[in-house]
């Protein structure tokens, strides 16, 4: 997988946890305020993991 589809789906999962995090938030439903959180998290991992492939990238 090259850094640039891992720094895409981090992206998307930043996203996604935002929306869940507001909505938690605004329904008062502390579960989905925790998902949006986990799944904010784990896009930032993946942007951080997309960031190391591309700069350990070699061109042949």
């Amino acid at each position: 997988m090259s850094g640039t589809s891992d720094k895409l789906k981090g992206a998307v999962s930043k996203v996604k946890g935002e929306l869940k995090d507001q909505a938690g938030n605004a329904s008062d439903n502390r579960d989905l305020q925790a998902e949006g959180k986990a799944d904010k998290a784990k896009g930032g991992l993946q942007d951080t993991v997309g960031d190391l492939k591309n700069a350990f990238k070699t061109d042949n």
